[in-house]
């Protein structure tokens, strides 16, 4: 009896695993961005992406939240992360409506105020696989990711010139 279970075992997986292969070539999963998420996305998503940080997300930054920091973070931001996360009071780009996962507007609504800076850091550092955020590392310079780190996390109390620098048009 104890080899039937084997068995038995071994053909499920097989067929499982045949039923997923199929899933994909038979081109039933979602490729483009406006469908619907696959089964188990999100949470396996997220499940690898906290795997991911692990400890990251103690580190604390080497830099601090002043305001010379906060204007060169300004800088980083609006040349390489407004496109996709927005400026504050202004419009959603087109580039950021058509990705998929959504795009956080990091000035609108929930941002990564409340989230360590570790992690934040981590985040630009790395990127984040399938979703369209870039890794900076090798673009920008350490000090450069870690300004608009603190820029970021500071969003929700920004000093008026950085607040200004933010909205200021083109």
């Amino acid at each position: 009896m104890g080899k039937g279970i084997v068995v038995g075992f071994v053909l499920a997986l097989a067929v499982m695993a045949l039923a997923v292969w199929s899933y994909f070539t038979m081109g039933m999963a979602p490729a483009a961005t406006s469908a619907p998420p696959m089964p188990f996305e999100k949470l396996l998503a997220r499940k690898a992406l906290r795997a991911a940080i692990g400890d990251a997300e103690k580190r604390p930054s080497p830099i601090d939240g002043s305001e010379t920091n906060l204007l060169h973070g300004v800088a980083v931001y609006r040349a390489n992360c407004a496109v996709c996360h927005g400026l504050p009071g202004q419009e959603m780009t087109s580039i950021a409506k058509g990705m998929y996962p959504k795009v956080p507007q990091l000035f609108a609504g929930h941002g990564v105020t409340d989230d360590p800076v570790g992690e934040t850091f981590w985040k630009v550092q790395n990127g984040i696989r399938l979703t369209g955020m870039p890794s900076f590392q090798g673009s920008l310079t350490e000090p450069e990711m870690w300004q608009v780190t603190e820029l970021l996390v500071h969003a929700d109390k920004l000093p008026a010139s950085v607040q200004q620098e933010l909205t200021r048009r083109p």
